[in-house]
């Protein structure tokens, strides 16, 4: 067999994301976040282990959503993946995957049931991992960004020092097969406390590479998306939108009127909104005094008697 070697240039590189914490720790807030700064045009799939609990944020985000039911087997999420392509989606979240692992007819369930009906450890467990290889070597050709929300643990280890038993503890820990993690372009740990904020004191898996897209203590959002978005289209890191770039963009958007003001509004994620709230009466005047002029002038904003003179 012959090979051929050309220069190596990253273009369309595939995303593997994972995002494991603690109910309340904002795994899918964070996820439709993401998901909306890789997909502006909402090209979105959501994937729903857990009775349909991703409708929460229908009111809040776009996306086609599919309710999956037990057994949790590995085939049902290559399924769903491929299920969601077909559907046109850019981005798939899976919410939660750590169901793949510990759910009902999960990988766990499925060599426990093995062993009850005779077949002895570790035999039992020879037909679930070589289903969840088949299925990681299928999420790893996925052209699509694949999001995965992963429940976590507070783990500890308990161990005897001293002739005293010792609790030690091990962290937060994301419920999952041992391996899985490490096939991950990028995970984070969140926690009730802070929620949409990696904790980088906790398990994280970031390259160099990405790490200027996740400041520490800020949320994931959909600059984090549009950032990565671009890496893997292959194109330079984008240096990250501050709050006064917003706040300027804002005030632009309002000298040009109330209807252009509306329109840049309307568009923008629900976060720059309720920030934009502190001037929102700034903008309010702004925009009426150009629409103000706008109407002296012809409804043209900007026309004036002067530049027709040098028109």
């Amino acid at each position: 067999m012959s090979f051929t070697f050309a220069p190596a240039v990253r273009e369309q590189v595939s995303l593997l994301i994972a995002l494991a914490g603690a109910s309340g720790s904002g795994k899918t807030k964070s996820a439709l976040r993401l998901a909306e700064g890789i997909s502006p045009a909402g090209k979105i799939a959501f994937v729903d282990t857990e009775a349909r609990r991703g409708l929460h944020y229908a009111d809040q985000h776009r996306f086609l959503h599919a309710d999956m039911r037990p057994p949790f087997k590995p085939i049902r999420f290559v399924e769903a993946i491929a299920a969601a392509k077909a559907a046109g989606a850019e981005v798939v979240i899976l919410d939660s995957f750590s169901h793949e692992y510990d759910g009902e007819g999960g990988i766990i369930d499925w060599a426990d049931a093995l062993a009850e009906s005779g077949t002895k450890a570790p035999g039992n467990w020879k037909e679930p991992k070589l289903a969840h290889k088949r299925m990681m070597n299928a999420l790893l050709q996925c052209r699509a960004t694949l999001i995965f929300c992963l429940r976590a643990d507070e783990k500890i280890e308990i161990v005897r020092e001293g002739g005293r038993t010792q609790v030690r503890p091990l962290g937060w820990m994301p419920i999952c097969e041992k391996r899985f993690m490490y096939e991950m372009t990028a995970s984070f740990t969140l926690s009730p406390d802070s929620p949409g904020i990696p904790r980088f004191d906790l398990p994280h898996k970031v390259q160099e590479q990405h790490r200027g897209f996740f400041p520490e203590r800020k949320a994931i959002d959909e600059a984090c998306g549009q950032q990565l978005a671009a890496w893997a289209r292959g194109g330079a890191q984008a240096p990250r939108r501050t709050k006064a770039d917003l706040l300027a963009d804002a005030r632009a958007q309002a000298a040009r009127g109330s209807f252009a003001l509306a329109e840049w509004l309307a568009g923008l994620p629900e976060r720059a909104r309720v920030i934009l709230e502190e001037i929102r009466d700034e903008l309010a005047t702004v925009a009426e005094a150009a629409d103000a002029h706008a109407d002296e002038n012809d409804g043209f904003p900007g026309f004036t008697a002067a530049s027709e003179q040098a028109a």
